[in-house]
């Protein structure tokens, strides 16, 4: 049995949850890895390294809008495939859970369900788009 009263302060908590996390990531990549060894790494795998700046921005742009509930339909499908580069590039060939060495690709599989889930729902709860549509 559903709760409709509940569901928009789900998909707040989804959608704000799902932000942070793209927050936490981009931090790691800019504060503790560093940009320049982003892009050493992305190379590593295969990739051009300037995929590492657009997924830095990616991460921090997606998130924001994820966190103020702007575009949030479209931005969490937007984010869909990043997550499924790390998937079919990066956690894939290391199996399936989390944690083996390297990092399985379950985590980012969870995360690409959850921007799918939180397209089908929307906004929910303090989300600022719906306010910039009325307004504009």
């Amino acid at each position: 049995m559903s709760n409709p009263e509940m569901a928009d302060a789900a998909a707040l908590l989804q959608r704000n949850s799902l932000a942070l996390m793209f927050f936490a990531h981009a931090w790691l990549k800019t504060a503790v890895f560093t940009p320049a060894g982003a892009v050493k790494y992305f190379e590593s795998l295969g990739v051009p390294g300037f995929l590492a700046y657009l997924t830095i921005a990616a991460e921090i742009g997606g998130g924001a809008l994820l966190f103020l509930g702007i575009g949030t339909r479209w931005v969490a499908l937007a984010l869909v495939p990043l997550m499924l580069g790390t998937i079919f590039l990066e956690h894939g060939k290391n199996g399936w859970l989390f944690t083996n060495k390297g990092g399985g690709w379950e985590y980012p599989a969870f995360w690409t369900v959850g921007l799918v889930a939180l397209a089908q729902v929307g906004d929910g709860l303090a989300a600022l788009g719906a306010e910039l549509r009325v307004n504009l």
